[in-house]
């Protein structure tokens, strides 16, 4: 089973950052937040938050609405202050411990999710606001430079009302780049844009920040978004950090049932462990050494489910009834009901299996993943 990764996580504390991670740590990280907490009367924002982005990496932090991702990105970019811990910036504090850097200094850029463009200032004119401390002719060239990397130099002598969404947004990246700051905060830039044009700008943004090589912050709701745009994925819940690392890890070793959830469809279910095996609805598993008996959540990737026919008596197999099939292109969606389950489960299999009244079903012990049966409440 695909567990040892997964104990590891789940041996840290939440709000530690996993150590997990494909960037270069051969130098000092970028961006450090250590033990960041942020409270706003008696709601608690943030809670101990730990985590870095090192040079040229991206990190896109994951959650739900509400869960401290935007007032991470306040506190970095020195728009607010954080109550405890310490906000470091190419190893130099900028937040905590008395110090708190102004928001000019720090080498932050931001881009948002309206792109706050100045109506009354052309394109151009827009991406010089960020360099007025550099002489005319040279902002003037630097914005170009910066325009060029985002294919708009034609457009700059126009103004924000006579823009596409996606020319928008490109612009808005523009001005964020224009003074290279060490990194740039991105606070759900694509969110506004149809989804052709999303898919298309959001791949677009991420070859400039691959080019420029700057360190990057993407918050956002979307796993998807997360797992196409970043390096490494920090997922957040109620202010805390429950796992960072690859989206590989995040999917095949999640630190709790949270984490399962968050990034791929999962199946959840009861299961009893005893004598160092989990039984299921679907069969048994072994138990991981790290999770004491007795009930426990099992959690299931679409691949953790192998399909057979009905007859084939395959070992471990349990039979289930197909209640409704659906149209996905060369294979089908089905609907299964298991004895033991509440609801059906839903599969997709090869076009010559979805005919079949009745199918097998066998657990692959390699992708079942087993937690403590508290980690289902979180």
């Amino acid at each position: 089973m695909l567990q040892r990764d997964r104990n590891a996580a789940a041996d840290r504390s939440e709000g530690e950052e996993a150590p997990d991670t494909p960037r270069d740590r051969t130098g000092p990280a970028r961006l450090e937040l250590r033990a960041v907490s942020r409270r706003y009367g008696r709601s608690l924002a943030l809670d101990g938050v730990s985590l870095s982005v090192g040079p040229g990496e991206i990190l896109a932090v994951l959650g739900d609405s509400g869960c401290g991702k935007s007032t991470l990105l306040r506190l970095v970019a020195g728009l607010d202050r954080p109550d405890a811990g310490e906000i470091r910036i190419d190893g130099r504090a900028v937040a905590g411990g008395g110090r708190e850097e102004p928001p000019e200094s720090r080498g932050v850029g931001l881009m948002f999710q309206d792109y706050a463009l100045f109506p009354h200032l052309t394109v151009l004119a827009n991406v010089r606001f960020g360099l007025r401390h550099l002489p005319g002719a040279t902002a003037r060239t630097v914005a170009l430079e910066r325009l060029a990397e985002v294919g708009l130099v034609a457009r700059a002598e126009s103004y924000p009302a006579t823009l596409s969404g996606g020319e928008a947004q490109r612009v808005a990246l523009a001005r964020a780049l224009a003074p290279r700051p060490r990194v740039l905060l991105l606070d759900e830039p694509f969110s506004n844009l149809d989804f052709g044009t999303r898919e298309r700008v959001r791949a677009d943004t991420l070859g400039v920040l691959r080019q420029a090589g700057i360190s990057a912050i993407l918050v956002t709701h979307d796993a998807a978004e997360a797992v196409e745009f970043a390096d490494r994925i920090a997922l957040m819940r109620a202010g805390r950090l429950i796992q960072c690392g690859s989206a590989e890890t995040l999917y095949r070793a999640p630190a709790n049932v949270v984490a399962a959830r968050a990034l791929g469809e999962v199946v959840e279910m009861a299961g009893r462990a005893a004598s160092g095996r989990v039984t299921t609805p679907l069969g048994t598993c072994p138990l991981p050494a790290s999770i004491p008996e007795g009930a426990v959540r099992v959690c299931l990737r679409p691949e953790a489910i192998r399909v057979v026919p009905a007859d084939e008596d395959a070992r471990g197999q349990v039979t289930g009834s197909v209640l409704r099939r659906a149209f996905a292109g060369p294979n089908r969606r089905l609907d299964v009901a298991v004895a033991g389950l509440d609801a059906p489960l839903r599969l997709t299999v090869p076009q010559e299996q979805a005919d079949a009244e009745t199918v097998g079903l066998c657990l692959v012990e390699d992708h079942v993943l087993v937690f403590p049966e508290e980690d289902g409440t979180v």
